[in-house]
């Protein structure tokens, strides 16, 4: 929604209350006639905030004028300048009315009041008077204020000057002359910048002789004045273009010599947009980063970050040598602080200096290990490691230097980041043939410090995959026997149990045999010491110095068992593919038979916390079972090409896509980003030399242009909508045969919903005292109430109120008609139908990674599942038919998601709402062969309960609507 640009910017009001109580005109009338000053205050806020709202209230004027205006105090004269601003000043015919005659005769008295907090007062709400009538009455006091003796009258005097000028120059026809003159005398240094900003929008000539008057002294000028300054000469470059480069050179001395952080910003800014030279942009964005590591206040780092991003898109390469510059802000607390100096270190980094910020994450990365505050330093080291892992990925001269820092970390890390940490290596493992053998051995020495149940997962799959000569698999296999521990685990941990029972007993029999009594002690006095006193250094053994694959056992993770008995079938097959030793083959046969079975039997036994499940022993008794058939001669070749491709061919080719889905991706993204920067080969070249002074030529000012854009909204032009979409947001309020027809045009802004509600008196009578009340249920707030009219018969009236929206719960909006009865009969009511707010409009597809995607799918704690069971002739039709409902994005790429025709379908889905609301969802469906239904469930998360109860609606509404009975013939 756009704003018109004559319309004033109205001073915003928080209202510290929010109550849904509304008040009538009566009501506030008696309030300010009868009640004190502190009444009164109370009272004008709750006005000023229904006035906002966009109820006028005209017939308050006159109370406020009369019982308002003559207080002394200063709060409420405050707040009545407030109500001056927004107060409908003209008629219905566009005449001034007639009681602002006493206001403005009040105005003029504030002029010349003895108080200057008073007189600035006034002086700044005359900036924000657009009606000439007024003003004109005015002029005379606010120049007898431009030589008042206090600053801050005056520094609102020249500004009113410049606005009542802006209105209409006949008011003030020599106003530039008066500046001018103002600006040569004035010594206080925020009345001097008010002052040349109103010289530079009069008179570009006067301004730009002041600021060459000023120039050899312009380091030692007031902050106020030097930004000033630079934001003239940002704006007159571009309509100038001759005088650029002496603008450049100017800028560049001042952004050398002044000291306030401010000018520098703002002079770091106007050079970006001045040149494009290499030189001035890396000398703007180093001014940029050192301001970031100085000052302290995290959102200002933030901004300063984006700017620097900017000059980096707009010319890529140009910033390359400062990455490590840009890396000193990691020095901030703040982790998005981190995060985006990081991220744009990323978009920075290259071949030549990839050694150096690999150095420097390194050094961040210790020094997380030691920091006192546990939970900060590990959500830091996570982004640090994910940042080297892009970084390697990127680059390969250091990806194995990089492997071996990360796998050198991994004991420390928790259990998403070792886990992170392992993805990685499965990475660049695949990516980088030629550094295979550093990095499987780097990371068999470091699987005995992994603590983390799914990182060992994933290593161990790299070991069952990438484990491809003899010397790899003996050395993996080595590391699983050594990671198992001492077999039988069920015989040996009883021998430990009764051997730590015994050690008891004799601790025990000691205990009883040792001597009571007292002793003596150093001092000469006596002591008394007992059972209880003797401590026993007999060592008991840590469950977590247990090798890993035991502690998993022990601990009831069978998921890893299972894994583990994967990782050795794929040992074994591809050890008897490669060799023809026949008596290590069978060792290693019995020998994994021997784990196997030992952790079947441990997991049935009492020692483990949990019972093993179905699922993992099947796993392992199919692995069994196909240790044991391997010398079965009878064995076609047919089958084991089966066995062969499910263990050692599927898995690794599925990776392989995998990984080149992800390298897609981002050679896309990549693409998509130097799309935006590159130049089109037809582009007119703009010659600077044949550009003319008076030239309009220039390259635009983006700073403006971001202004401008959040003052008028986007200033592209919205797509016009079919008169076919318009009438379906047209909802019947009331029937065709009540009294009163009321219909209700749906409109949704951003975080409002519009009824544009039209009303038909139906009757042959007058409705007198016609209103219409609506009431909400949700979180929704009506913020408008529509004034009460008189309808002739059969006469139409429109009306409009606006709905606040605070979250995408379901919302319901309901209310009445109601209208006087005749001849002193009651009043008469007609109940409007339900409107639900259509909570499609506030929820936006998104995307995220899969570790952010678990993250919160554990987290949240509301929970909706929903059955489906759907007529549609395919799984992706479904699917389709499932994000086009809900206005969720797909996270599962394409091409994991099967063929068309597939039985089996499980994907995930993420959105966010306006409000920053979360919602996840997993669809897991399937194919009934017997009836050709779509069958399954779909999962849906978020943190708080209305929004995931309003998606499952929009799930039902899918069933309802292709569910339908479809009639052939009667």
């Amino acid at each position: 929604m756009t704003v018109d640009a004559q319309q004033p910017a109205y001073t915003l009001v928080f209202d510290p209350a929010r109550s849904n109580a509304g008040y009538t005109v009566s009501e506030f009338q008696k309030a300010l006639e009868k009640g004190s000053d502190e009444d009164k205050i109370a009272t004008m806020k709750q006005i000023l905030v229904t006035m906002l709202d966009g109820n006028p209230l005209p017939q308050l004027l006159m109370h406020i004028i009369r019982f308002v205006m003559p207080s002394r105090n200063n709060k409420l004269k405050k707040l009545l300048y407030l109500y001056w601003e927004i107060v409908p000043k003209l008629d219905d015919d566009g005449r001034l009315r007639h009681e602002m005659i006493l206001v403005c005769n009040a105005i003029q008295h504030d002029l010349q009041h003895p108080n200057e907090y008073v007189r600035g007062n006034t002086l700044r709400f005359l900036t924000k008077l657009k009606e000439t009538e007024l003003l004109e009455q005015l002029v005379p006091s606010v120049m007898g204020c431009l030589e008042y003796r206090h600053a801050y009258v005056r520094k609102y005097a020249i500004l009113a000057v410049l606005s009542i000028y802006q209105v209409s120059d006949h008011l003030l026809p020599d106003a530039k002359e008066i500046i001018n003159s103002f600006l040569a005398a004035e010594t206080d240094p925020i009345c001097k910048r008010n002052a040349f900003i109103g010289l530079a929008e009069l008179d570009r000539e006067a301004a730009l002789a002041y600021l060459e008057d000023n120039i050899a002294a312009i380091e030692g000028l007031d902050s106020l004045l030097q930004t000033a300054f630079v934001q003239f000469i940002r704006r007159d470059a571009a309509h100038i273009p001759a005088l650029k480069a002496q603008y450049v050179d100017l800028l560049l001395e001042l952004l050398d010599s002044t000291t306030y952080d401010e000018v520098v910003f703002d002079t770091a800014l106007a050079l970006t947009v001045l040149s494009v030279n290499p030189t001035v942009l890396a000398k703007a964005a180093t001014k940029l980063i050192n301001l970031a590591v100085r000052v302290f206040d995290n959102n200002v780092k933030l901004i300063v970050l984006d700017r620097i991003e900017d000059i980096n898109t707009k010319n890529p390469g140009a910033l390359e040598d400062l990455t490590l510059e840009i890396l000193r802000v990691l020095n901030a607390e703040d982790m998005d602080v981190r995060s985006k100096a990081l991220t744009l270190s990323m978009n920075l980094i290259s071949s030549r200096n990839v050694d150096n910020v690999v150095k420097l994450l390194k050094k961040e990365l210790q020094a997380t290990v030691n920091n006192s505050d546990k939970e900060r330093s590990m959500e830091y080291r996570q982004l640090l490691i994910k940042t080297i892992h892009s970084v390697a990925i990127r680059f390969v001269e250091v990806a194995a230097n990089v492997v071996s820092l990360l796998l050198d970390f991994i004991g420390d890390l928790t259990s998403t980041a070792a886990s992170g940490v392992i993805s990685f290596v499965k990475e660049v493992i695949e990516k980088y043939p030629h550094l295979r053998e550093g990095i499987f051995n780097n990371l068999i020495d470091a699987l005995e410090n992994i603590r983390s149940a799914k990182a060992y997962r994933g290593a161990l799959w790299v070991l069952g995959e990438y484990a491809e000569n003899q010397s790899d698999i003996q050395k993996s296999w080595k590391h699983i026997r050594f990671s198992v521990g001492e077999l039988p685990i069920v015989q040996s941990e009883m021998k430990k149990t009764s051997q730590r029972s015994d050690d008891e007993e004799k601790e025990k029999e000691s205990l009883n045999n040792k001597r009571t009594g007292p002793v003596i002690l150093p001092d000469g006095t006596y002591g008394t010491e007992t059972a209880f006193d003797f401590n026993s250094n007999a060592p008991t053994e840590d469950p977590d110095a247990r090798p890993p694959i035991r502690r998993f056992v022990l601990n009831g993770d069978f998921y890893t068992a299972s894994v583990l008995a994967s990782t050795i079938i794929k040992l074994v097959l591809r050890f008897e593919k490669i060799t023809d030793e026949t008596t290590i083959l069978n060792a290693l046969k019995a020998e994994g038979l021997l784990i196997l079975v030992s952790i079947i039997r441990v997991g049935q036994s009492s020692l483990v916390e949990k019972k093993i499940d179905e699922d993992s022993l099947e796993r392992i008794m199919c692995a069994i079972t196909m240790l044991m058939d391997e010398s079965n001669p009878s064995e076609k070749s047919s089958e084991r090409e089966i066995l062969d491709l499910a263990y050692l061919d599927s898995t690794r080719s599925s990776f392989k896509a995998q990984v080149a889905i992800s390298k897609r991706k981002n050679d896309q993204r990549s693409a998509k980003n130097l799309t935006k920067t590159a130049e089109p080969i037809e582009k007119s070249i703009p010659f600077r030399q044949f550009i003319q002074a008076d030239s309009n030529i220039a390259k635009n000012d983006r700073i403006d242009e971001d202004l401008q854009a959040a003052i008028k909204g986007n200033s592209e032009k919205p797509n016009k909508n079919s008169v076919t979409s318009k009438l379906k947001k047209i909802v019947p309020l009331t029937g065709f045969s009540d009294p009163v027809y009321a219909e209700a045009y749906i409109t949704t802004h951003q975080f409002d919903v519009v009824l544009d509600v039209l009303l038909v008196n139906q009757t042959k009578e007058t409705l007198k005292n016609l209103h219409v009340q609506f009431a909400t249920l949700g979180d929704l707030k009506v913020i408008d109430k529509p004034p009460s009219t008189n309808v002739v018969p059969h006469g139409f009236h429109r009306i409009t109120t606006t709905v606040k929206v605070s979250s995408a719960d379901t919302g319901v909006i309901f209310g009445s008609i109601i209208y006087d009865g005749g001849h002193g009969e009651d009043a008469r009511y007609v109940i409007l139908n339900d409107v639900h707010v259509d909570i499609m409009d506030y929820i936006k597809p998104a995307k995220t990674d899969d570790e952010s995607f678990r993250t919160m799918w554990n987290a949240f704690e509301w929970e909706n599942k929903i059955s489906v069971k759907s007529h549609l002739s395919s799984l992706h039709a479904y699917l389709k038919e499932l994000l086009q409902g809900t206005n969720m994005g797909l996270l599962t790429p394409s091409e994991a998601l099967g063929e068309e025709d597939c039985r089996f379908l499980s994907c995930n889905l993420y959105a966010k709402s306006s409000f920053g609301e979360d919602a996840l969802a997993n669809l897991c469906i399937e194919k009934n062969p017997s009836t050709g239904q779509v069958v399954g469930h779909v999962r849906i998360r978020s943190k708080g309960q209305g929004l995931a109860l309003s998606l499952g609606d929009r799930v039902a509404l899918i069933a309802k609507q292709h569910g339908k009975v479809n009639l052939t013939h009667i």
